[in-house]
């Protein structure tokens, strides 16, 4: 009876370190890419000026909250980051390509690319 009662709380032990080690890797931020500014199409680097000048934007959604529900940027309050659309030539719709600003977006200096439609980004160094 000792025996089983000292296994299973090595076991308990074992399993609350597990529970807590992957709730401390799931806060981290997570691995991102960078990119130079000078590197990204045309395009994006005319949505960054516009985003710095504060417009004016082609499309509608252009600045709307972008809610980061795949946690691939790092996490921050509901409202921190917002959305820019990047024309991508060719395309009927806004296409895949964004600019995504944390906090002010005209002034923060945070921003971030994705050319896959949120799959993965890129911090925009400039």
């Amino acid at each position: 009876m000792i025996f089983n009662a000292t296994f299973l709380r090595k076991w308990l032990a074992l399993l609350a370190m597990l529970v807590l080690s992957a709730s401390v890797f799931a806060r981290e931020a997570p691995a991102l890419g960078v990119i130079a500014a000078a590197d990204m199409p045309q395009e994006a680097r005319t949505t960054l000026m516009l985003i710095k000048q504060g417009g004016p934007f082609t499309y509608d959604k252009d600045g709307v909250v972008f809610g980061n529900y795949e946690a691939r940027l790092p996490r921050q309050r509901r409202g921190y980051y917002h959305e820019y659309t990047v024309k991508t030539p060719r395309a009927r719709n806004r296409g895949a390509r964004r600019i995504i600003a944390g906090g002010d977006a005209r002034t923060s200096g945070e921003y971030y690319y994705t050319d896959d439609h949120y799959e993965s980004f890129r911090k925009i160094k400039e």
